[in-house]
């Protein structure tokens, strides 16, 4: 499936919740990494108080949100660098925060770039993930998912189905007319998805299903 059908022609809530299972694959320096995306959020541009792009803001630090679905967007926070997909057509500015994935590639290269962490504390947060992949940098950024040693594999053959999809809050939106809105999206009894007690875990992660983890030869760059 091509980047441009999937991240347009319906709303952003439903490309992240489209988004979970699938899996997110980086070609890093140290080798590849990755896992099912478990946990997103959504962003909904000018109007959403929330968003970078809120009333039409616009500079080059988030120009990204306004490139063709699929572009990159990597910004930093508190040192730790974050990772947002654009969606819908260029020059909307609309985008999907990737919160949090079940490792299953290059799990001792995340192990190493996280300090040892155990693997339930790899990747269950924005800043956590990308520091598990070894993003320490903004070289991402503006990059397209087509062609980026980061990318999400959208055929339906590589995702696996969580049994329930939740919802909530975005995690640290307190203010504004948006902050209760339900645009946040995890797979339900996953441990990976960050902020959630442990009573809430499931012996099989939330899965209805599971895709395949061996990969083709030469899957990166692309679809």
């Amino acid at each position: 499936m091509a980047y441009q059908d999937f991240f347009t022609h319906r709303p952003t809530q439903e490309i992240a919740q489209d988004l979970l299972g699938r899996p997110l694959i980086y070609e890093s320096p140290a080798g590849l990494v990755g896992g099912w995306i478990v946990e997103t959020e959504a962003y909904l541009g000018q109007a959403d108080n929330a968003a970078h792009a809120y009333q039409g803001h616009r500079s080059a630090a988030n120009e990204a949100l306004y490139g063709p679905p699929g572009t990159i967007y990597i910004y930093e926070r508190r040192g730790l660098f974050m990772c947002d997909i654009a969606v819908q057509d260029a020059e909307v500015p609309q985008g999907v925060l990737l919160r949090g994935i079940q490792p299953i590639w290059g799990i001792d290269v995340m192990t190493e770039n996280r300090d040892g962490r155990s693997l339930g504390e790899l990747t269950n947060g924005p800043g956590k993930l990308f520091r598990a992949f070894g993003v320490r940098d903004k070289a991402l950024n503006l990059q397209s998912l087509a062609n980026a040693p980061l990318t999400i594999l959208l055929a339906d053959q590589w995702q696996s189905r969580p049994r329930q999809i939740g919802s909530s809050a975005r995690v640290g939106v307190r203010s504004g007319g948006w902050h209760d809105r339900p645009y946040r999206f995890f797979v339900s009894g996953n441990q990976w998805v960050s902020k959630t007690p442990k009573r809430s875990w499931q012996d099989d992660q939330g899965w209805q299903d599971t895709a395949p983890t061996k990969l083709p030869t030469g899957i990166l760059p692309g679809k």
